[in-house]
């Protein structure tokens, strides 16, 4: 068993949780049933949003299908449809729903804020600001990243590179290609969102910086496992130059923890 583990100062991280959750049931607020009837609210809000964004992506969708082909026209590769529904899943489905979720996402995020607000204390709120802008600036960052550099560069390595190797055509679908798009550039933006996690994570005292500090190492091993599925080129420079943003979110996450955490609010509002 790990020295985490073995040390009584170092509770486990379900215990931190269950302290979390069980501090802030003590709170005046809401009943049980009006915290239903305020995610009923946020849930019929949200879903408006998701309609709304809908609608509007449903309207640029051969736009968006062109930010999505372009990266294959620098390689010279055009996509192909085997099934007769597949422009029309394209078209009105994946296309619209996707690109309606993105555009609909900040309103849905403050959204998700007003439904767990009543659960923080009053100096909690006041992180609404850095939270939206924090997720909002940090999704986007990962997505244009994947978007601009990991995604070309795997699509020059996987067609280009090893089918010039073994002398074989590509031949690619829409539907297999759309899936693979969307996949890695929603999954880099998902991944850039780690600082926002640890943010909520650390204010509820669920994890702290020395916690993080002290796991590093695993973080860096996860890091690279990561950074080797959504990099298949084998150079080390290429791995390093997605590993390193990666790590700088880690050490920036720490940052964070130690911003938020309630050991530093405790020390502060301490007399000497």
């Amino acid at each position: 068993m790990s020295s985490l583990h073995n040390d009584p100062s170092q509770p486990d991280i379900l215990e931190r949780a269950r302290a979390a959750v069980s501090e802030r049931a003590d709170l005046p607020g809401m009943s049980l049933f009006e915290h239903l009837d305020e995610l009923r609210r946020r849930l019929i809000h949200a879903a408006i949003a998701l309609v709304v964004g809908y609608l509007v992506a449903v309207v640029f969708a051969p736009q968006l299908y062109s930010l999505m082909q372009a990266p294959l026209n620098h390689i010279g590769i055009q996509l192909n449809f085997t099934h007769p529904a597949d422009l029309v899943n394209l078209r009105y489905i994946q296309i619209p729903l996707v690109g309606g979720a993105i555009l609909a996402s900040p309103y849905i995020l403050f959204q998700v804020w007003l439904f767990i607000a009543p659960g923080l204390y009053q100096r909690e709120r006041r992180f609404v600001i850095p939270f939206m802008a924090s997720a909002i600036g940090l999704f986007f960052s990962g997505a244009l990243l994947g978007y601009f550099f990991v995604f070309p560069g795997m699509l020059k390595f996987l067609i280009v590179d090893l089918s010039h190797n073994l002398g074989i055509h590509p031949i690619i679908s829409v539907e297999e290609y759309t899936s693979f798009f969307f996949s890695l550039i929603l999954g880099m933006g998902a991944t850039f969102e780690l600082p926002v996690v640890i943010f909520f994570l650390a204010m509820f005292g669920v994890v702290s910086p020395r916690f993080l500090w002290k796991n590093i190492r695993y973080a860096i091993l996860i890091i690279f496992i990561i950074v080797e599925i959504i990099t298949p080129s084998p150079d080390i420079p290429t791995q390093f130059a997605f590993a390193v943003p990666m790590l700088l979110l880690y050490l920036i996450s720490i940052g964070v923890a130690w911003w938020v955490h309630p050991d530093r609010r405790l020390k502060k509002e301490t007399p000497a």
